[in-house]
């Protein structure tokens, strides 16, 4: 990785973290993944201010511990640790005295119910930032700047870089236009990643750099996601991206955690299929399946309704939190073989 790097951290750490002097940070993420390393170590120390670890593994009893004790004040984690901690009555139970002023948040979009929760119960508001290993974050909800926050959106370009949705011929498209997210590489002053080691993957085309996610850009210049280009779902003729449908299922009061994926089906192409970890005291059942389904069918559309619903333990995850949609399409398609 380049030096120059270091100010691609800096940038994010200053204004979509707003981490300032006074701050006691906490970044949640392991340093052994790319957040983790970047913003809980580099960024941090790039701005002489402190960072605090905790080497057990996350439980929502232990993270609250860890808030209080310290008394942090300014907080980054995955959205599954936001999730988990919604999803468990440990703060009631323990009702610890936390003195949050911020929070973050990166890996996959937040949802209402999330940051309405955040606001509520930590105290302090959450951002969502969006960024990959290989470029770090490059779309924010900023801390540190003034603009119109659209909750579940990825946000603005983080200063230093300018970003656009292209379409497959890469062609920038208009405002309300669904394309494939990229960097802007002439016009990104703080843009540092240079190629994989032993080019085993091509992510450029001319001047951008191609992050392999689809989004909308919103007439008023926010960038909304939308999904892995292969995690986007046509049913019926019908684009339909996993964030829009898992948000949509999180509003649900008995759902903990979901996952959306396209089952191969030979009427409509394929059908959308949600695995739902449900919250504590809730049971999977005919009932709520078609609970769940109504309430998608009222708030997205009919065409973006799960079919068909699983009721699962847990989802899988990456070490850093990431749920691992490519297995579940996997066991989805093995389904759909066997039927």
């Amino acid at each position: 990785m380049p030096l120059k790097a270091l100010l691609g951290f800096y940038i994010y750490m200053k204004y979509a973290v707003g981490l300032d002097d006074h701050d006691k940070y906490w970044n949640v993420a392991d340093p052994g993944w790319a957040y983790g390393l970047y913003y809980a170590i580099t960024g941090p120390l790039c701005m002489g201010i402190a960072t605090h670890f905790n080497e057990a593994g996350f439980t929502t009893e232990n993270t609250y511990e860890m808030l209080e004790k310290y008394q942090i004040t300014n907080l980054a984690a995955a959205p599954t640790a936001y999730r988990m901690m919604m999803a468990s009555d440990a703060h009631k139970e323990m009702k610890p005295k936390l003195a949050l002023r911020r929070a973050s948040s990166a890996g996959e979009p937040l949802s209402p119910e999330v940051v309405n929760w955040v606001s509520d119960v930590l105290g302090c508001p959450v951002m969502d930032h969006y960024g990959q290993t290989e470029t770090g974050m490059t779309c924010c909800n900023h801390h540190s700047l003034e603009h119109k926050v659209h909750i579940g959106a990825m946000g603005y370009a983080l200063p230093g870089y300018r970003v656009v949705a292209l379409d497959e011929n890469y062609n920038e498209v208009s405002a309300g236009e669904e394309g494939q997210f990229a960097v802007d590489m002439e016009n990104s002053p703080a843009f540092f990643f240079q190629g994989y080691t032993w080019q085993e993957k091509k992510p450029f085309h001319g001047k951008y750099y191609l992050t392999g996610d689809m989004v909308f850009e919103n007439r008023d210049g926010i960038f909304q996601f939308s999904g892995r280009d292969d995690d986007i779902i046509t049913t019926a003729g019908y684009r339909v991206g996993p964030a829009d449908v898992e948000g949509t299922v999180l509003e649900h009061e008995a759902v903990a955690e979901s996952a959306a994926v396209g089952k191969p089906d030979a009427k409509r192409g394929h059908i959308i299929k949600s695995y739902v970890v449900l919250r504590d005291g809730h049971e999977g059942s005919d009932e709520l399946v078609q609970d769940i389904q109504n309430l998608v069918r009222e708030r997205l559309s009919t065409h973006a309704f799960p079919r068909e619903i699983e009721f699962v333990d847990q989802l899988p995850k990456t070490p850093s939190g990431k749920i691992q949609r490519f297995i579940l399409r996997q066991q989805a398609h093995e389904e759909a073989q066997t039927a």
